[in-house]
């Protein structure tokens, strides 16, 4: 793309900040919580772009500016440094060029969100609720790794230990965006604990991975939740087995996609304050619906987008661990790593990082930027 048409994408864009700037100061925005963070959102983006576009338009008056001194001025020492400086704002182009061309491709208005993660053992009987078990401390490491708290919301063991289903949150900077490429099958190659005849058995967990919704998402009437409260079973003392902190929601709610109304069955145990279970009860409540009346949309654009790196597929085999060979192979890109054992140790972020690269070429030849 030439200069020019680049600088054309970014006309316009101040008169926007600018009108965006004024409409979050103004009450009759704020008191708008939907619309008010949804400027504040476009304010934000905005603010990135037109910080990367004033860094590339101080670049090519630089190149102008040393072109023309190279041309015009006697001074050899001058001339000198304005061979320099050009050389420099010239390398630097292209690197900002692709920043402002990734930067106006819309984002996905849920990577900024917190992420809700399910895993469940699939195939394979206890080997598959041990790996569900080795995922979820992968994903452990991986969110102390990244600052994030991560927060269970509940579990079911397995016979022989991990988990035929564990579901929590992860709270921090841009979660969603970056865990959304683990939604999917991982299978695993291994010879499980049990075996007795040392031979290699395939087993599976899927991952799925949602954006957490606020409270302004989605609409909820909570006077129509029919609340329950139970004795929470599990370590934590007396405490746990006299005071009734689990708590359990009911909820009728019509699928907007169907009209069919369907009970909402959530449980939360995880703590041993009961208000604190029930205000994620209606977190996890509220991230359900929110996924269930957004995945047309999701579809929509998984569709449109035609690429396997993040469509939310969860029924898609994404990834295998081989354990006899140490190795990790995402199917997505062909990404081979022989380093399993730092891998399971929360050590996935470069596998993230080339997912990342390879969905934001293909947005790139989407938008012909």
């Amino acid at each position: 793309m030439s200069d020019n048409s680049l600088l054309a994408r970014l006309d316009g864009l101040e008169s926007r900040f600018e009108e965006a700037s004024t409409l979050i100061t103004d009450p009759a925005v704020i008191a708008d919580q939907k619309r008010y963070v949804r400027i504040t959102k476009e304010y934000r983006e905005l603010e990135r772009i037109l910080d990367a576009a004033s860094r590339y338009r101080n670049a090519l008056a630089a190149i102008e500016e040393s072109k023309q001194i190279i041309a015009e001025d006697s001074d050899e020492e001058m001339r000198l440094m304005a061979r320099e400086e050009l050389e420099t704002a010239q390398k630097s182009l292209p690197e900002m060029e692709e920043e402002i061309k990734l930067l106006l491709i819309p984002a996905d208005p849920d990577d900024a969100k917190n992420a809700i993660v399910e895993i469940r053992g699939g195939t394979g009987g206890d080997e598959a609720a041990l790996f569900a078990g080795d995922l979820f401390r992968m994903y452990q490491k991986f969110a102390e790794s990244r600052g994030w708290q991560l927060a269970v919301s509940s579990f079911s063991e397995g016979a022989s230990g991990g988990y035929k289903e564990i579901i929590f949150s992860l709270t921090g900077e841009g979660v969603y965006g970056v865990m959304k490429y683990e939604s999917g099958v991982h299978r695993v190659q291994r010879v499980p604990a049990t075996e007795t005849q040392g031979r290699v058995h395939t087993s599976a967990a899927t991952v799925a991975v949602l954006p957490e919704a606020e409270e302004f998402d989605v609409d909820i009437h909570e006077g129509e939740i029919r609340w329950d409260t139970f004795r929470s079973g599990g370590a934590g003392g007396q405490n746990v087995n006299k005071v009734e902190s689990g708590v359990r929601l009911r909820y009728n709610w019509k699928n907007p996609n169907t009209g069919v109304v369907e009970e909402i069955l959530i449980e939360c145990t995880e703590t041993r304050d009961q208000p604190k279970n029930k205000e994620r009860a209606l977190s996890r409540l509220r991230t359900f619906i929110y996924d269930r009346e957004h995945q047309k949309y999701l579809d929509d654009i998984a569709s449109r987008r035609k690429t396997m790196v993040s469509t939310g597929d969860r029924s898609a085999k994404i990834r295998t661990y081989n354990y006899p060979q140490g190795r990790i192979t995402d199917h997505r890109i062909n990404y081979t790593v022989y380093n399993l054992s730092a891998f399971m140790d929360g050590d996935i972020q470069e596998c993230i990082d080339k997912l990342i690269v390879a969905e934001n070429t293909e947005k790139l030849k989407a938008s012909e930027l």
